[in-house]
């Protein structure tokens, strides 16, 4: 029987699904009478939710582990999480665990173990964020020859739109404003309740957001990610009528090579691709297209990487995400010969990264003195009076305004760019606060 423990500390390493399982156990735990041990304060159970994405992810939960165990010496530790399925025989011999959760379906028997009878089917906060995760479906049955996750989130489970729309009305009744639907592969919501099935409706992704674009307020709602493939035309139709839907989207291109797309196992090549990108940009307002790109996979020319270089020009990504290739022990790509030399990773990731800024620049040129909506989450660093958020197209601005703005919506008009930074007037406030601001707005005017 395991002890009764009161305080308790919770980490989370890796995706934002896992900050959402991380939230559902602190709202457990917090309900049943714990408390989160303060700063120094030793608690008496931490709960670890770990990543294997990489080699590295599973270092590091090793690393979060032993160093709990150091700066809580009689805690009793459940680590749950990828890594904890992938090798869960490693994780049982780390200082302190009590309990190495493979399956996370089985947390809430664990946890009725240390007296938390209830456990909750969604969450109401969304502790030390200004914006919300929702997560809408579990697993992905893709065989992309890079990736571990289908391999320790193989069974797709989709969530009643019901339930996700009482948990969404929920975060917004307690004050969010930017709701980020997210998942293992949020493409394929729905796709398990028809699966197999004959005579059944499909209720797809697109139908989720034209079901939450009916909840009144001053909020907006934002996908985390979707696959190219799945982009049809009944989805890009269903996002141009959606209100609250963000024009941001992130379709994974990882190349931009039709042969290393196809070493990778990946279900498009770069003419879809890029057809589907342009009907997106056709039929939406300004949408920002953002990417995941893997460079260096195995084999990887340097014709392949100038492949994918002219792709992202064609895409015109607004963001580039830049992942030099990792083995990661457990799939194909991990044996595969001709690995890519560390040296040529670095080269070709900063010759990405260069191209990712000159795009970002030409994108951000597209909002000055266009009207933004930006979700405040900080302080300016390096202008007085100002915050920085993010814009419904995901694009960094800095507006004037104070603390007092944080996690709420405020509207201005884009005047420049500066430090990698749409700059913007508020429209609540006639003159622009700041010499800088000023210059910006001539610089447009002329």
């Amino acid at each position: 029987m395991i002890s009764v423990a009161r305080t308790c500390r919770l980490v989370t390493l890796g995706c934002k699904v896992n900050q959402y399982e991380t939230q559902l156990v602190a709202e457990a735990l917090l309900s049943a009478g714990f408390r989160e041990a303060g700063e120094g304060e030793s608690a008496d159970l931490c709960v670890v939710n770990t990543c294997t994405v990489t080699e590295n992810a599973d270092s590091r939960g090793r690393q979060v582990v032993r160093q709990l165990a150091r700066e809580n010496p009689n805690c009793q530790t459940i680590v749950t999480g990828c890594y904890a399925t992938h090798d869960p025989d490693s994780v049982a011999k780390l200082p302190n665990v009590i309990e190495v959760v493979p399956d996370k379906r089985e947390l809430p028997d664990v946890l009725l173990r240390l007296g938390v009878s209830e456990f909750p089917t969604g969450i109401s906060r969304f502790d030390g964020h200004k914006r919300a995760f929702v997560k809408i479906q579990d697993g992905c049955i893709l065989k992309c020859s890079y990736c571990i996750i289908p391999h320790v989130r193989p069974r797709l489970e989709s969530r009643s739109p019901h339930e996700i729309e009482e948990e969404v009305r929920r975060l917004i009744d307690y004050g969010y404003q930017e709701i980020v639907l997210t998942g293992i592969h949020v493409g394929h919501y729905g796709v398990d309740t028809t699966r197999g099935r004959s005579g059944l409706e499909p209720f797809r992704l697109w139908h989720l957001f034209q079901q939450l674009d009916r909840i009144p307020g001053n909020w907006r709602l934002r996908l985390s990610s979707i696959e190219a493939a799945e982009v049809t035309n009944d989805f890009i139709a269903a996002a141009a009528d959606c209100e609250h839907l963000c024009p941001h989207f992130h379709p994974a291109l990882q190349s931009g090579s039709d042969t290393v797309l196809a070493r990778m196992r990946r279900r498009y090549r770069v003419g879809r691709f890029l057809e589907t990108a342009g009907r997106m940009q056709a039929k939406l307002s300004n949408p920002a297209l953002t990417t995941d790109i893997i460079v260096g996979f195995p084999g990887e020319t340097d014709a392949e990487f100038r492949q994918t270089l002219e792709t992202c020009r064609q895409a015109e990504f607004m963001k580039i995400h830049i992942f030099p290739f990792s083995r990661r022990r457990g799939t194909r790509a991990a044996t595969m010969s001709d690995q890519i030399p560390v040296s040529v990773l670095k080269a070709r990731s900063q010759e990405l990264a260069k191209l990712e800024a000159e795009l970002a620049y030409r994108y951000r040129q597209t909002m000055l003195n266009a009207d933004v909506e930006v979700l405040v989450e900080g302080h300016s660093e390096s202008q007085p009076g100002y915050v920085f958020g993010t814009d419904r197209r995901y694009v960094t601005v800095e507006i004037p305004g104070d603390r007092q703005d944080f996690g709420h919506l405020v509207n201005g008009r884009g005047v420049g760019i500066w430090n990698e930074k749409l700059q913007a007037s508020r429209f609540s406030e006639p003159n622009l606060t700041s010499v800088f601001a000023s210059e910006c707005l001539e610089s447009v005017r002329t």
